[in-house]
């Protein structure tokens, strides 16, 4: 197996570790093992990025309910792009994984198997995750355009009153004058 890296220390360093220590499976085991193990370091880095997406979510969730403004609008579309973003790079890595799954080939043992179905089942996390989330924006954006327009009103409100002082005397004026 050969894979090539732009920058040095990343989600791999891990398994480089513990294939320079002999720990773990990844000697014995051979390299769709290998394989399995960089693909698993990664749907496991989707799961940090998900959580630090919720977080934002959260903050910017508050913003609008508290006091929506024009960059809270920014922020939420911001967000659904990050989560379009996401979903299409966790999108054909679940077609990968199923890929090997389901091949024949005798490169991957049964033995794998198992752990490609574990780390299949997390990408499928993984997409749900991004749905609900991309969910929950759009239900932000619902209520930011909720609370503009309750801002609205109650500025129509405080305009027509004012109106329907000012229009009286403005007739009276214009009769008696």
């Amino acid at each position: 197996m050969i894979s090539f890296q732009e920058t040095i220390g990343d989600i791999f360093d891990q398994i480089r570790d513990r294939i320079r220590t002999s720990k773990g499976r990844h000697r014995k085991m051979g390299s769709d093992y290998l394989a399995y193990s960089l693909i698993d370091a990664i749907v496991d880095n989707y799961f940090l990025i998900l959580e630090k997406l919720g977080d934002k979510i959260g903050l910017v969730e508050e913003k609008v309910v508290v006091d929506p403004t024009a960059e809270t609008l920014h922020q939420i579309q911001l967000l659904k792009r990050e989560l379009v973003s996401l979903r299409g790079s966790v999108w054909p890595l679940r077609e990968l994984i199923n890929g090997f799954q389901r091949s024949e080939s005798p490169l991957i043992h049964k033995s794998t198997g198992v752990y490609l179905r574990d780390v299949y089942d997390h990408t499928v996390q993984i997409i749900d995750a991004t749905e609900n989330f991309r969910d929950m924006c759009a239900a932000m954006l619902e209520v930011y355009v909720s609370s503009v327009s309750n801002k609205l009103n109650s500025i129509m409100k405080v305009l027509t009153v004012i109106a329907t002082i000012f229009m009286p005397l403005s007739f009276m004026q214009v009769f008696t004058g």
